[in-house]
């Protein structure tokens, strides 16, 4: 089922009661004649985002949702992802998994890395052609990726894509940060890490030790590597978002609400389609499948593509 994602970015005091969601706002918020006070089940909510520094959550709430395996955002003065709160105890058997993760081979972590990048660049290039960009090196390209890309087919096909995802004439540089939209980017890719994360957890594996992402630092590259393929789907919400003239130098409310809906944007798999957010738990578990030696593949959404391009990740391989 799909879950919720609830932003708040009023203030708020935010508080558990009979397994429900309490939240109360300040009388100062005219909600229309509605109540300030209201109530949502916590086993529906996914995420929850924390976007005002005048928001009140208790530990009961903070432990109620993350006993039911959901991920807490907290959000800095500019508005920008800065904290995530995760599940310690997402999966039944998840000492075994964990086991099996750390345990993996070089040789396994480089097919997986292979199957990310020729899925990302096939979505990147199925994007590119929406928008009337031409994609034949794209997709050879994700065809020749190699075991760990130690031809860093990712890059090539990054430098291409970025230079005409937005229009020649935009100029646009993909950088953390850069200039406007490279902020609705970030926001939106903050959200999918945070999903990513969450759906990691929950397939009993740690969002830490990555495949290909190894940064001391990054207590979140698993999270990285697998969120590769679903960016283009928060790239595809952005180009809406740019299409229909929004003023995207600012996050506003309207815009974030807008990024927020990535969870529930459709992916594509071979005979069907579902939200975001429930294809994520899909390709955690089949990822946690590879670990275990179950399975050599994992499964990632595709965009489709015109008929006389490959529609399937199986005729990349």
């Amino acid at each position: 089922m799909i879950k919720r994602t609830l932003h708040f970015g009023n203030p708020a005091y935010l508080s558990k009661r009979n397994e429900q969601l309490l939240i109360e706002l300040p009388d100062t918020i005219n909600l229309g004649g509605k109540d300030n006070k209201r109530s949502v089940p916590i086993e529906d909510i996914g995420i929850v985002i924390l976007d005002n520094q005048q928001i009140t959550i208790t530990q009961a709430a903070i432990a109620g949702l993350l006993q039911n395996n959901a991920a807490i955002i907290t959000c800095d003065h500019t508005h920008h992802p800065v904290g995530l709160f995760l599940p310690l105890d997402g999966h039944d058997v998840q000492s075994e998994r964990f086991r099996y993760q750390i345990e993996a081979t070089q040789p396994l972590k480089k097919q997986l890395w292979q199957q990310t990048v020729s899925a990302k660049i096939l979505n990147q290039a199925a994007l590119l052609n929406r928008r009337g960009i031409e994609v034949d090196n794209l997709v050879h390209w994700a065809k020749s990726v190699r075991a760990g890309d130690p031809d860093n087919f990712e890059g090539r096909a990054a430098a291409y894509y970025w230079r005409y995802l937005f229009g020649v004439k935009a100029n646009f540089f993909r950088r953390r940060d850069g200039e406007p939209p490279n902020n609705l980017l970030n926001y939106g890719y903050a959200i999918l890490r945070a999903m990513v994360a969450r759906g990691l957890v929950g397939s009993g594996l740690l969002p830490t030790f990555g495949i290909h992402h190894h940064n001391k630092y990054n207590a979140y590259c698993l999270a990285d590597d697998i969120m590769e393929p679903y960016r283009p789907y928060v790239d595809e919400l952005v180009c809406e978002i740019l299409d229909d003239g929004e003023n995207f130098d600012f996050l506003t409310t309207e815009i974030k609400t807008l990024l927020l809906s990535i969870a529930t944007r459709n992916v594509h798999w071979d005979k069907d389609t579902s939200p975001l957010m429930v294809g994520l738990q899909r390709t955690t578990s089949s990822l946690a499948k590879c670990y275990e030696g179950k399975s050599r593949k994992i499964i990632y959404p595709l965009m489709p593509m015109p008929k006389n391009k490959p529609t399937r990740f199986d005729e990349l391989i």
